[in-house]
């Protein structure tokens, strides 16, 4: 009997099959980075990094189509070299980062790319302001396992943004007639991640049912209700024997004295 399968249905269970062994992944801060560069004056471009990035992907591995991305940037960390245009760039006229302390990116979906690679969708909210974005991903790259033995994976991502979108229109005019700022942003994304590994054990034990704990319970609780009951009487027993063993001593004594007088 020959067995056919619809492009669709094939599909369908290739997909089933990759989200079954899909693995969360842990964005490693300490080594990914966000990088952007803007046109300075329209003569030449100054760059900078954005730190704090964190999140989580989850992804099989190998197979992109289901790949999800929450990631977070903390904009109090930019830094471009001048402390003095980084605490402009914090302040109102820029990222406000008082009212606005963070920067998140969730993804929505992915969008294959002929000759290797793909594009992910998703949305940016920075500033105050949610908007698609659509990253060009570069990887992810072959899985690796550290000296730790930590199972690691790297990828590259790139955008170009217009920030006005995203609320971010300070600017001032030059003499020329030109602006002090340019309206695209590019940006670079590198990250590292991180395998979250499935502790050892922890999928096989389970923990008693409070039905069990409580016949296991039984046996000592009503050895204790016993040693209850049976103290009482204990004491009592001890005390009778107690007292006729210091009335026998006094009879003893009694008599004792009694003889040595009549002598």
């Amino acid at each position: 009997m020959e067995l056919r399968l619809s492009l669709s249905t094939l599909l369908a269970l290739c997909l089933t099959a990759s989200a079954a062994h899909a693995a969360d992944w842990e964005i490693d801060g300490k080594h990914s980075s966000a990088n952007f560069k803007i046109r300075h004056m329209m003569i030449s471009d100054v760059r900078g990094q954005i730190g704090g990035i964190k999140g989580t992907v989850n992804f099989d591995g190998k197979n992109v189509d289901d790949i999800k991305v929450t990631a977070q940037l903390d904009p109090a960390t930019i830094n471009t070299g001048d402390a003095n245009r980084d605490a402009h760039l914090k302040n109102a006229d820029f990222f406000d980062v008082t009212k606005f302390p963070s920067m998140t990116f969730e993804s929505t979906g992915v969008v294959p790319v002929l000759r290797g690679g793909f594009k992910l969708g998703g949305k940016l909210t920075m500033h105050g302001v949610t908007r698609p974005v659509e990253l060009t991903v570069d990887g992810p790259t072959e899985s690796i396992k550290d000296s730790k033995g930590v199972t690691r994976v790297g990828a590259a991502a790139t955008t170009t943004i217009k920030r006005k979108d995203w609320g971010l229109t300070y600017n001032s005019t030059l003499d020329n007639g030109g602006v002090a700022l340019g309206e695209d942003v590019q940006v670079t994304i590198e990250v590292e991640l991180v395998k979250k590994e499935t502790p050892a054990g922890s999928a096989t034990e389970t923990p008693a049912s409070p039905s069990t704990d409580k016949k296991a319970d039984k046996p000592v609780k009503e050895k204790k209700v016993k040693e209850k009951k049976e103290k009482p009487v204990k004491a009592k027993k001890e005390k009778q024997v107690k007292t006729k063993t210091d009335k026998d001593s006094k009879d003893n004594a009694t008599d004792s004295k009694s003889g040595t007088s009549s002598k």
